[in-house]
């Protein structure tokens, strides 16, 4: 595992191109576009104030710039250095700023939520689109970036609009049995969409395209209800997650329970490998130790019982089985997590000098190197899984990981070194 040397960074604004040539990085005003494999810069585009936003297009060829003070966004072109986009919102404000699925529209919220503004970067025209609700996610496209489904506000109901992207015509317009919609998401295949209601009402319904309701479920009443929603990347599955603490799997043939999640303070079952980070004393003296531990006999627990805090422990399910497969306790509060996108890896980060890989082979804990302490607060895969962008908050590096390594077959325990 090899860490390129650290760059500046501002607001935690680092993202490679979705082709995985670029990575583009924020400092203060400025935006800085690097070639992925030799971290050269490309291209140095200067902004008019403050960079809060940015977002790749999903070509790769244009990358939006936006400043929610100033009610801007620039766009840029890595094809055309010369040439730029600049939309300014005026009176109206900006709060939010993001690309249409062909990458030639800019979708802009304007203050208040008042409307969404559609700029079009090749005819120039501007389209408005009124009503979308003020909530955590009011805007979804499909995957394959034909349709584009709004929340919406009307007379204090709620209301979902399904829009055409290649023109923006409305598709389909109707109503949801909601009292305050928190969000929507579609499934990866485009057939389904689940709308989901404030947390005071636990209520998650399923949509179809064409606007008919397939199923509703409650999990309970008269508690804080749903806190965040995922679909399986096969759509088979949809996840629940619950302020009880559990997280509720429900299938795509008849939107009911097959199973929940808990996040027990103890886990009793020999079967179910707990990873737990520790501070290693220099005055032990061990060498490297045996990483996974031997599965044999309690498995890698000195006794049948362990318990956690749950904001720094990390749980592992496996949803072939439908059983919790491993827990990671980490010594401070996990900061964020995520995915290696082309293999069963996860990558974890908890704010401090250390980045944690664990994988069904096992755990391993890497020092950041680098001048002083490399606080890591967020971290981001490249598509090819062969790296990864780890950011502090005022610099980021990369990681680069040997493409067949195994985790796990020469580390020490959790709080140790590769």
């Amino acid at each position: 595992m090899n860490f390129s040397e650290v760059f500046k960074l501002s607001s935690l604004l680092c993202k490679f191109s979705p082709d995985g040539k670029y990575l583009a990085s924020c400092v203060q005003y400025r935006l800085v576009v690097r070639d992925v494999n030799t971290l050269q810069i490309l291209q140095l585009y200067t902004c008019l104030d403050q960079i809060q936003h940015i977002e790749w297009s999903a070509d790769s060829l244009f990358i939006l710039c936006a400043m929610y003070k100033r009610g801007l966004v620039q766009v840029w072109s890595l094809e055309q250095p010369e040439w730029h986009c600049k939309i300014d919102e005026g009176s109206a404000g900006l709060v939010a700023s993001c690309w249409s699925p062909d990458g030639r529209h800019i979708l802009n919220t304007t203050e208040f939520h008042l409307r969404i503004t559609v700029w079009s970067l090749c005819t120039k025209s501007v389209s408005y689109i009124k009503y979308p609700k003020a909530c955590l996610q009011g805007i979804t496209f499909t995957r394959d970036g034909r349709y584009m489904a709004l929340a919406e506000r009307r007379d204090c109901k709620d209301y979902v609009s399904i829009f055409v992207c290649s023109d923006w015509q409305l598709l389909r317009h109707f109503d949801t049995d909601t009292q305050d919609l928190t969000g929507i998401e579609w499934a990866p295949n485009g057939c389904v969409l689940a709308v989901w209601d404030t947390c005071l009402e636990y209520k998650i319904l399923l949509y179809s395209l064409d606007g008919r309701l397939l199923s509703t479920y409650s999990a309970y009443e008269w508690s804080l209800g749903i806190k965040s929603v995922a679909w399986s990347p096969s759509s088979q599955f949809l996840a629940v997650g619950s302020y009880d603490g559990k997280v509720r799997i429900l299938n795509h043939v008849t939107w009911k329970m097959i199973t929940e999640f808990g996040h027990p303070a103890a886990i009793n079952d020999p079967k179910i490998v707990v990873y737990k980070e520790a501070e290693k004393s220099p005055q032990l003296g061990l060498g490297c130790l045996s990483f996974p531990p031997p599965r044999a006999g309690a498995g890698p627990l000195p006794s049948s019982e362990s318990k956690y805090n749950i904001p720094n422990a990390v749980w592992v399910w496996d949803i072939q089985k439908l059983r919790l497969f491993a827990v990671l306790e980490q010594l401070s509060p996990v900061r964020a997590f995520q995915w290696d996108p082309q293999q069963p890896r996860l990558a974890i980060c908890t704010g401090g000098s250390r980045l944690y890989l664990w994988s069904p082979a096992g755990c391993m804990s890497v020092q950041v190197p680098g001048e002083g302490d490399f606080a890591v607060l967020s971290l981001c895969w490249h598509l090819s899984g062969d790296s990864m962008a780890l950011l502090s908050k005022d610099h980021f590096c990369l990681c680069f990981l040997e493409t067949e390594a195994v985790v796990g077959t020469a580390c020490r325990q959790l709080g140790g070194h590769t």
